[in-house]
């Protein structure tokens, strides 16, 4: 069961007129609290909000009493999934945003989808999305509020066998699963590589993403930052998704494409996943 606070109070309700209901005018974070009731790199997940703000036009900050409520909710909810999202506040009709603004914050705490645990150990199965993901450099790279393209993506049944869907954008270019980042591993040389799409015009940017890749920089991994084709994909010899809640795991089959699970996976998801 999901619970829910509202600027600090619980079971609050929400304006309709809030920015973020009408418009998506904000952003949002998934963060995953470990068994010792610890947010994992929540640093680096205030400063994505608050970059996400400044992308939109407006300053944010987490608040002393945001913080312990944060805190004291993770510590109460081991294992758990806490959600925070950011609305530029309540706003007139119209696009146009108010001149002042009264961010709203909405916290919420829930439960760890239980069939992670299965796709960390046997890696999962990925087909490829009929709808593709618009090319807008303004909004790439951070999680705001309006996801409808992902709501597009879901609407659509998987095929049996596979768990999520492998997205593209208009130009073709490979960008993301539905809910996740991906690392591709190619073979030159005898050694590694990660070629890891740029997210410059579509996608997201996780925060697990930028600790995956710190991961495989310390390995000793070079990594390519450049749009991604299909061909790149089926040339590569490992695929990894990665997202704050199951940390890293293996795909193994895109489409009929099958691919190597790595061997590197196992400890990847030792500093990732939460535990």
């Amino acid at each position: 069961m999901t619970q829910v606070w509202i600027n600090g109070q619980q079971d609050a309700t929400l304006d309709p007129m809030e920015r973020a209901f009408a418009y998506g005018d904000g952003v949002f974070a998934t963060m995953a609290v470990d068994s010792h009731g610890q947010l994992r790199f929540a640093e680096c997940y205030w400063q994505r909000l608050q970059d996400g703000c400044a992308r939109l036009g407006f300053a944010w900050q987490p608040s002393d009493s945001l913080l312990a409520l944060v805190h004291d909710l993770a510590a109460k909810h081991p294992l758990h999934c806490l959600k925070l999202q950011l609305s530029r506040g309540v706003g007139g009709r119209g696009y146009a945003p108010p001149t002042s603004v009264q961010i709203t914050e909405v916290v919420s705490v829930s439960p760890l989808p239980a069939h992670y645990r299965q796709w960390q150990a046997q890696g999962i199965s990925l087909a490829t999305s009929a709808v593709k993901l618009a090319r807008q450099p303004l909004l790439a790279g951070f999680k705001h509020c309006n996801r409808l393209e992902q709501v597009l993506i879901k609407q659509h049944a998987l095929p049996q066998g596979y768990d999520d869907w492998l997205v593209l954008d208009t130009a073709q270019n490979v960008v993301e699963s539905s809910m996740a980042n991906l690392v591709l591993l190619v073979e030159q040389q005898q050694q590694l590589k990660a070629l890891v799409p740029s997210h410059a015009y579509a996608g997201i940017a996780g925060v697990m993403r930028q600790q995956l890749l710190l991961a495989l920089l310390a390995d000793g991994i070079s990594i390519e930052m450049r749009d991604i084709t299909m061909a790149d994909l089926l040339q590569a010899k490992h695929f990894l998704l990665c997202n704050s809640l199951f940390g890293t795991v293996d795909v193994c089959r895109v489409d009929n494409h099958p691919f190597a699970r790595w061997q590197g996976t196992a400890r990847l998801q030792q500093l990732l996943v939460p535990h």
